[in-house]
């Protein structure tokens, strides 16, 4: 991953979906769901906090499931 895509932690992630517009739904057991309507889609994020810090295949399906690239999740933790 390099530098510039480190490992994230659970609270780094959550910050990035709150600054990315995902909302957080009930959570079950220790899967998180965070969602977001964009553009007339559902993007439904899976958050399992006590797998931190997240690896990169974690991270890479995290952020498919958000619908951006890389480099835009990476910078809403800057926001």
């Amino acid at each position: 991953m390099g530098r510039r895509y480190r490992p994230l932690t659970c609270r780094e992630v959550k910050t990035i979906l709150k600054n990315l517009g995902f909302e957080p739904r009930d959570q079950r057991g220790s899967h998180e769901h965070w969602v977001q309507d964009r553009g007339g889609r559902r993007y439904k994020v899976t958050v399992d906090c006590p797998k931190e810090p997240f690896t990169k295949d974690l991270l890479r399906w995290m952020i498919i499931q958000a619908g951006v690239s890389k480099d835009e999740f990476y910078a809403a933790l800057d926001r």
